[in-house]
């Protein structure tokens, strides 16, 4: 049956397309859920459970399948052992946020321990976007994917290590209060309008690659790129 999961070369990226704006919709929707629920005062235990449900399938369990279907299948035992550990590192950090998040005082912090699933499953997506729109045509990825195979090695050891990425939760967009970060919000919109395949992958890959260079970046200007607000130190989640 592994045969229904295969990218075949000259097969209509049509598809992979579709999955691709579907986890990119999940992700734009959890990204508003919480914030919604805190808005109208909703929140829940059993809202924050199944939230987590829904996060291990659209962004654990479809892009696994995703990208085994493109390459991971040609790699046959290897393959499947790649999208399962991507898969279980995938809940072990559901499971460590849920454990954390619950712990009294770390309902607010400002800072994710191990990089969030939602954005794992939104860089995977969003590179894969970018490899078709440089294969420039609907009928053959290339060998450029290849590399989705060691970024999800790479992705499934950050969801479970101890390096901390922002939320960016705090940031007040409006320009009354942060000139600089709604420029770049203006900036980043104009891009992904100009060019939105180059702009969303660089923009998951910057994020990514933030988290790892962070410890060496000045509070300062870590207040300046995370939030508006004090220094004062955030705690765990």
């Amino acid at each position: 049956m592994t045969w229904i999961f295969k990218y075949q070369e000259g097969e209509s990226f049509e598809p992979i397309q579709i999955a691709i704006r579907l986890i990119l919709a999940a992700f734009a929707f959890d990204f508003l859920d919480g914030r919604v629920a805190r808005l109208g005062r909703r929140e829940s235990q059993f809202g924050r459970e199944f939230d987590s449900l829904a996060d291990i399938v659209s962004f654990g369990v479809a892009p696994a399948f995703l990208v085994y279907r493109i390459v991971l299948y040609q790699f046959e035992q290897t393959g499947w052992l790649i999208a399962a550990i991507y898969l279980v590192c995938g809940g072990i950090r559901l499971a460590r946020f849920n454990v954390s998040s619950a712990l009294p005082g770390n309902h607010k912090g400002n800072e994710f321990v191990g990089f969030p699933i939602p954005s794992a499953a939104a860089l995977v997506v969003s590179v894969t976007m970018f490899m078709m729109w440089l294969a420039g045509h609907d009928r053959e990825l290339g060998r450029t994917r290849y590399a989705l195979a060691g970024l999800m090695v790479m992705l499934s050891v950050l969801m479970v290590s101890n390096v901390r990425y922002p939320t960016f939760k705090y940031i007040d967009w409006t320009p009354a209060r942060s000139v600089a970060a709604f420029a770049g919000a203006v900036v980043v919109a104009l891009a992904l309008a100009a060019n939105f395949q180059v702009t969303l992958a660089a923009l998951f890959v910057a994020y990514m690659l933030y988290g790892l260079v962070r410890p060496w970046v000045s509070k300062r200007w870590r207040r300046e790129i995370e939030s508006d607000e004090s220094d004062d130190e955030s705690p765990e989640r």
